[in-house]
């Protein structure tokens, strides 16, 4: 293996350590540091309700659902590289979901965070190493206390080569693991941008949310 990879693995392991260690907070000066970023902007790939994603100049995007949306936007926009994130629902059959509908658990729809970020600064891999690091890809329908298959693990991934990076990693991660990973890896389908309350909650509200991340079991 070269250095590179090894490199990259290491600033994401350091990266997601800091973010865990600064868990959830009553305040906006809990430890930690400040609550997600507000330079980072809020209209990834010009994301609206099922239309057509479009990432800026060079920037990529890509789609993380690993439970309640608010914790986990939170946790990204604070990842160099990332230049905007926002909310919604994908993964399922219903057109233009309302948060209410999804919480039937008839839609079929999971809570994602649609990320644009510059591969100049932060690659599809070290994300991909991010996401794994951040929450318990081994849980189900569920993520910590919240159960529903809005709050699945998965990957919703733009073209080929994102859908082999994500699979590979899966791979990779499972290696670590003693239970079976249950993350749905699947190319991106419509997005649906959730109601403006749930954009930047936390950094809105000034307290870290849901869901406080929870590590699987390793070997």
């Amino acid at each position: 293996m070269s250095a590179a990879p090894l490199v990259g693995a290491a600033a994401a392991a350091v990266l997601a350590l800091a973010i865990l260690a600064a868990g959830p907070g009553p305040a906006p000066h809990a430890a930690g540091g400040p609550i997600g970023n507000p330079a980072c902007g809020t209209h990834p790939g010009h994301a609206g309700h099922g239309t057509a994603l479009t990432p800026s100049g060079q920037d990529q995007l890509a789609i993380f659902a690993q439970g309640c949306f608010w914790g986990v936007e939170e946790r990204f926009r604070r990842v160099p590289g990332v230049v905007a994130t926002a909310v919604g629902y994908t993964g399922g059959h219903a057109r233009d979901p309302s948060y209410e509908d999804v919480c039937t658990d008839r839609t079929g729809h999971a809570e994602a965070v649609l990320v644009e970020f510059d591969p100049a600064r932060v690659s599809y891999a070290e994300l991909l190493r991010f996401f794994w690091q951040t929450h318990d890809p081994t849980s189900g329908d569920a993520q910590g206390p919240d159960h529903g298959t809005q709050y699945r693990s998965a990957l919703f991934t733009f073209g080929p080569e994102q859908l082999a990076a994500a699979r590979a990693s899966r791979d990779e991660e499972q290696r670590r693991l003693t239970d079976r990973i249950t993350t749905e890896i699947a190319p991106a389908g419509p997005f649906w941008v959730a109601e403006d309350y749930h954009q930047q909650w936390d950094e809105k509200h000034g307290a870290r949310s849901c869901p406080s991340p929870h590590r699987p079991r390793a070997k």
